[in-house]
């Protein structure tokens, strides 16, 4: 392969990876704008209803702002789309709840943005001394030569004794010029902003090592010690097998330290008090430099949180799954010796019995879901006998109040009404004109069952009814409109024609 062709072979490879295939496609800014807006810079988990809802609002806003690139679909199924571009991994957090975190690839996405939108540095002086002052520290902590680091250090013992001396002589003190100040301040956030997902990394690797680990026990194609030890041995050098996990291993044994956390507490408050600093940073950035130590133990607690879930869950499977196997294999054995004991004492020495390997179905219509519960046979508390002295005192009058429709009376009344004795034009009015006693809620259904046995029809208009219940209080109904016939026509002979 020439050259070239191996060169545009390893482009193409960077191109598959999710972080340049998210900000390769149309919808790029739209997808960054809600990963920065619904997550910050910091990548907190979100509840998986709530970032449903997040999206479908930021999109809506998103719309009526004019853009026409955007997502189509409800947030659940936008989500789950960024999850099979591995942007997005749900999972479950510490209360067992699933939430959504953005995966290392779209960190490095909205990383590229973010420096992209900041001002960026051009070559200066701070710039060259930052890479020579990095050379030379890496060169003096790294050369094998040992009179070469020898001279390394006293050289820069030489020269911070120099810059010291000429201090305490009351030399003049040079300031750092704005440029100076923007150019460093412009790294020192870059350097932050890369942060998140570095951790997101090692969180990944460490997921990606506990599903080899559980894959490899569930094949069952090795036995289960070898795979036991594998997973031991992996365990034991867990975190210094992989590049990302040496990684993570110096940044902690680096913030264990408490006096370096207070050093670097102290340097970060010393820049934003700075003179030049109110004209180079806004409101976000003094946010995010004062946030550094914060960001940096949430990571390391993250990070920490998902190798205990590792060694937790690898350890309860396999204490669970070979403990029930091995219990399991030794019963069967038994049973086996067992029934091989009883028929050799009834066979000779050279009988033979067929034996299938595997045991044949059972074929069982119903079994049982409820067995005898010795609770369910205890007798219930005797029941005390009441004194009938206690029981309340009701006359008839009460009782019948109480009771259903006086079908007697309404009846009259209806008849009457019919009979155009009573003036009444419908069936509510009918009511309004009964005495209280008759205008009893109960008494409504007593009256349509009547009005329904004399085939009376209702109209979709509704009129209401006025009920009174037995100790005065008021309440009112929406019946359907029942008209009473006109006795006058009903006995009209034209009407009666008509009829016929």
């Amino acid at each position: 392969m020439s050259e070239i062709a191996g060169e545009l072979a390893r482009v193409k490879g960077a191109f598959a990876q999710p972080t340049l295939t998210l900000l390769h496609q149309r919808q790029a800014p739209v997808v960054i704008t809600i990963f920065r807006a619904a997550f910050g810079r910091n990548n907190k988990p979100i509840p998986t209803a709530r970032l449903h809802t997040q999206v479908e609002e930021h999109l809506a806003e998103i719309r009526l702002a004019g853009e026409t690139e955007v997502p189509n679909g409800s947030g659940k199924e936008i989500c789950q789309r960024w999850m099979r571009g591995q942007w997005l991994v749900r999972s479950l957090d510490e209360q067992g709840n699933e939430v959504y975190t953005l995966t290392s690839h779209a960190q490095q996405a909205l990383e590229l943005v973010k420096n992209l939108a900041r001002d960026r540095a051009t070559l200066s002086e701070h710039r060259i001394a930052t890479i020579l002052g990095t050379v030379r520290r890496f060169n003096s902590e790294a050369n094998p030569d040992r009179s070469a680091r020898v001279t390394l250090l006293n050289d820069e013992i030489a020269r911070l004794k120099a810059e010291r001396d000429r201090l305490v002589d009351g030399a003049e003190m040079v300031s750092a010029t704005q440029d100076y100040m923007v150019e460093g301040f412009t790294e020192l956030l870059s350097l932050i902003s890369a942060l998140p997902s570095d951790f997101a990394r090692v969180e990944e690797r460490f997921a990606i090592i506990r599903a080899e680990i559980l894959a490899a026990f569930r094949a069952e194609d090795r036995p289960a010690g070898e795979v036991i030890d594998e997973y031991l041995s992996r365990a034991d050098a867990l975190m210094t097998a992989t590049h990302e996990g040496r990684a993570f291993e110096g940044a902690f044994a680096l913030l264990r330290d408490d006096a370096l956390v207070t050093q670097l507490r102290e340097d970060l408050t010393a820049l934003l008090e700075h003179p030049l600093s109110d004209d180079i940073l806004g409101d976000a950035d003094r946010a995010e430099l004062r946030g550094t130590v914060r960001l940096v133990r949430d990571g390391l607690d993250r990070v920490l949180a998902q190798r205990s879930r590792v060694t937790a869950t690898l350890k309860e499977y396999i204490v669970s799954h070979d403990a029930a196997r091995d219990r399991e294999l030794e019963q069967t054995l038994r049973q086996v010796e067992s029934e091989l004991m009883t028929w050799m004492a009834t066979t000779g020495p050279r009988a033979a019995h067929d034996v299938s390997l595997l045991p044949s179905r059972v074929g069982i219509d119903h079994l049982r879901e409820r067995f005898h519960d010795p609770a369910d046979d205890v007798l219930p508390d005797r029941i005390s006998a009441a004194d009938p002295a206690d029981a309340p005192g009701l006359s008839l009058a009460e009782l019948m109040a109480q009771g259903g429709p006086q079908l007697g009376t309404l009846r009259e009344r209806l008849d009457d009404a019919l009979r155009d004795l009573l003036p009444a034009g419908s069936l509510g009015e009918l009511f309004e004109s009964l005495e209280p006693s008759l205008r009893r809620p109960v008494e409504i259904f007593g009256l349509l069952h009547l009005a329904a046995n004399r085939d009376l029809a209702t109209e979709d208009e509704v009129e209401t009814f006025a009920a009174v219940r037995p100790d005065g209080s008021q309440r009112t109904f929406a019946v359907p409109r029942t008209p009473l016939p006109d006795p006058d026509l009903e006995r009209d002979p034209k009407h009666e024609g008509a009829r016929a």
